[in-house]
């Protein structure tokens, strides 16, 4: 009788019909389109779907820091966005505002990273200043609430974005091997991520804390 029940629980029509309109379906579009858009660009399926790794036959660590990295810049958006949904009680918009700003910034760069936008699409300089636009107002308009959830490591997340793009953008007028100016620009870089990741972590419990204490 108990696994009958387990059964029932698992297998109720309400969480069949989420899992499937808001999982099974947007992730099989999803697939389904990304190969016929790409098959129509003039990529082979083995190209879509293998890894580089894998189709370079070179080593699975090939780009290690910069994944890494990249994977912060998509943790802090899951946790930032993760945050917006939940931050629901009255008097929290702009906390969810706050979430849905950071969240967006942190999605952009994770993109920007992943298919090097800066590097072959859009001009460096314009996505440079875009982003600086975007912090600069974001702490402008919730400076207060940055500062009560931890400003420091807000600041120092960006101050080593900024040296990074420094370094970027003055590494070839230097008397330093590229290789080694690359160590640092990228050094910066992670740091800012990691630095960044760890802010909304912050802000994340900060807002857990402030709907406990509503409820």
């Amino acid at each position: 009788m108990y696994f009958v029940n387990l059964i029932k629980a698992v297998f109720t029509w309400g969480n069949i019909f989420r899992c499937i309109v808001f999982a099974c379906i947007p992730a099989g579009l999803f697939y389904i389109i990304s190969v016929l858009v790409m098959k129509s660009a003039g990529f082979d399926l083995i190209q879509i779907l293998r890894d580089p790794a894998q189709q370079t036959e070179t080593s699975s660590f090939l780009g290690f820091l910069s994944n890494i990295g990249n994977w912060a810049w998509v943790s802090a958006a899951a946790i930032c966005f993760f945050s917006a949904i939940n931050v629901g009680a009255p008097g929290a918009a702009r906390r969810r505002e706050l979430t849905l700003m950071v969240g967006t910034l942190s999605l952009a760069l994770a993109v920007d990273d992943f298919f090097l936008i800066h590097d072959r699409f859009i001009h460096e300089y314009i996505l440079y200043a875009t982003y600086a636009v975007l912090a600069l107002a974001l702490l402008a308009r919730h400076y207060r609430q940055i500062v009560k959830i931890d400003g420091f490591p807000f600041l120092l997340a960006g101050t080593f974005l900024a040296l990074s793009i420094l370094t970027d953008l003055i590494q070839l007028d230097i008397p330093v091997r590229y290789s080694h100016s690359q160590v640092v620009e990228e050094g910066f870089k992670f740091l800012g991520a990691t630095t960044w990741l760890y802010f909304s972590v912050r802000m994340g419990l900060s807002f857990q804390q402030f709907l406990t204490r509503k409820a």
